[in-house]
């Protein structure tokens, strides 16, 4: 703001300086609450375009069952929206999805009871869903890419055995037929594709969680094992990224993993990325204005609905709005051009800055609440409402009974934040006085500037915006 203010654009431009005054208005009111004031209004030079891609969350596992929810992400607004076209053939979780056109295809899964072959198909135009031909095998934690226009199913469970085995759809033909299998078992992986071929990584064989990876090539039609990750991976999720293959998260026997790293196919090494706010297996992970998205999963303790994004310019994770649903073992795909979109986007965007002051508010009115009780029945008492919710999928359960046997694995260390007095999944609480959480009046638009640095008792910041790449997030550095 210093920068613009002080710019010879704005200073030898009259017309200039009416838009650089209202900008700043704008800013300012994002630094300060007034509760009395009327309710705000999103200006129109702050007014989210509509995205041009939407990213579907669809289907999970969360309060011990089988979901069929559809949440779509709208990037520019930082919202999740419910959408009401649920699969009427029934919910399914630790199912794999793919994306050709505006069409999602759902392949395989669980839903609490069964272990499924059939597939479904969600037109997002038409808001319709339709069956196709049901796969060879049936597949639970079954990793899903899709690779010139065909659709790959590969490993997973089929409720005995884990599979190596892989089958591909042709979409023009309505049928399924068989490919060379892995060579490993692999449930519980993912797979994406990069450069013309699919790389499936990690995933747990029956006995250990895996820290393999391989790739397949259509024209040779041969698996090929590449390095080892630098960690155990099972309930992992991978993308493709800037001709890299990233992989995120997951479990490794012992816990769940913030942990992240790249693989570099010049130089066919691994590097560990910045790891993520959250602890995370079974979650989607998607691409969307150039920014990798994590989305939901388990954390060891309980199912989440936590967001986050990763910038590869920084080497940093910040948060995003949560999901409306807790759920893990859910698909995320992004839909890119959908002639409906407006369909999947959040409709009340002239009120994005009024819910912004209300969860400020609501923020601080909690932090003052705490600052008032005792810290340690506080978050016990959070601890226990966590706890409450807590799922162990069958998967994960194996996986880690055989890897205490199995496997010498050494003592975790705790991650920041955690200890005695915060328990797992707490960070440490910052209080601030009351004095420093009053709400404060509006002040005149001349001493705005002046004012900016000074009086830091009146004001509080609760989180930084980083708009990137024209995005309208409103996403918060890690602390």
């Amino acid at each position: 703001m210093e920068e613009v203010k002080e710019h010879p654009y704005v200073i030898q431009c009259e017309a200039a300086k009416p838009l650089i005054v209202d900008t700043f208005k704008f800013m300012y009111d994002l630094d300060f609450l007034n509760p009395q004031a009327d309710e705000l209004t999103t200006p129109s030079l702050a007014m989210p375009r509509l995205p041009h891609e939407v990213i579907f969350a669809i289907g999970g596992w969360s309060g011990g069952t089988s979901k069929g929810c559809i949440e779509t992400y709208d990037t520019r607004a930082d919202r999740w929206v419910n959408i009401n076209a649920e699969d009427p053939a029934g919910p399914r979780a630790y199912h794999g999805t793919a994306v050709i056109g505006f069409k999602i295809f759902s392949i395989g899964g669980y839903d609490g009871v069964e272990y499924f072959n059939t597939c479904r198909v969600f037109d997002a135009v038409k808001k319709k869903w339709s069956e196709i031909a049901p796969m060879h095998s049936r597949r639970c934690y079954v990793s899903v890419t899709e690779l010139n226009g065909m659709i790959y199913a590969i490993g997973g469970y089929d409720g005995h055995n884990r599979l190596n085995t892989v089958e591909r759809y042709n979409p023009k033909t309505n049928q399924w037929s068989i490919i060379p299998p892995m060579n490993m078992q692999r449930s519980d992986a993912s797979a994406c594709t990069l450069q013309g071929r699919i790389y499936a990584t990690g995933g747990f064989n029956g006995q250990e969680c895996l820290d393999s990876a391989e790739c397949y090539d259509p024209i040779t039609n041969v698996w090929t094992r590449i390095a080892n990750m630098n960690n155990r991976r099972s309930g992992v999720s991978c993308v493709a990224f800037r001709n890299q293959l990233y992989v995120i998260g997951g479990f490794n026997g012992t816990a769940r993993l913030s942990t992240g790293e790249r693989f570099d196919l010049d130089s066919q090494t691994w590097h560990f990325i910045r790891e993520m706010n959250h602890s995370r297996s079974n979650f989607g992970l998607e691409i969307i204005d150039d920014m990798i998205f994590a989305i939901g999963g388990f954390n060891g303790v309980s199912t989440i609905s936590h967001t986050e994004c990763y910038v590869a310019e920084s080497d940093e994770w910040m948060e995003a709005t949560d999901m409306n649903i807790v759920r893990s073992a859910l698909s995320a795909n992004n839909v890119a051009g959908l002639p409906n979109k407006r369909d999947y986007i959040h409709k009340e965007r002239d009120r994005l800055m009024e819910e912004r002051r209300q969860r400020l508010m609501a923020t601080a009115m909690a932090r003052e609440d705490i600052g008032h009780n005792n810290i340690s029945q506080t978050l016990m008492q959070t601890n226990d409402g966590a706890m409450d919710d807590y799922e162990s999928p069958n998967e994960d359960e194996e996986a880690q009974q055989q890897q205490n046997i199995t496997l010498p694995f050494p003592p975790v260390a705790p991650a920041p934040g955690f200890g005695p007095t915060t328990g797992p999944g707490f960070a440490p609480v910052a209080f601030q006085p009351p004095s420093q959480l009053q709400p404060v009046g509006t002040i005149h638009q001349n001493r705005l500037m002046e004012d900016r640095g000074q009086d830091n008792n009146r004001r509080f910041r609760m989180q930084l915006r980083n708009p990137r790449h024209g995005s309208h997030h409103e996403i918060r550095r890690r602390a």
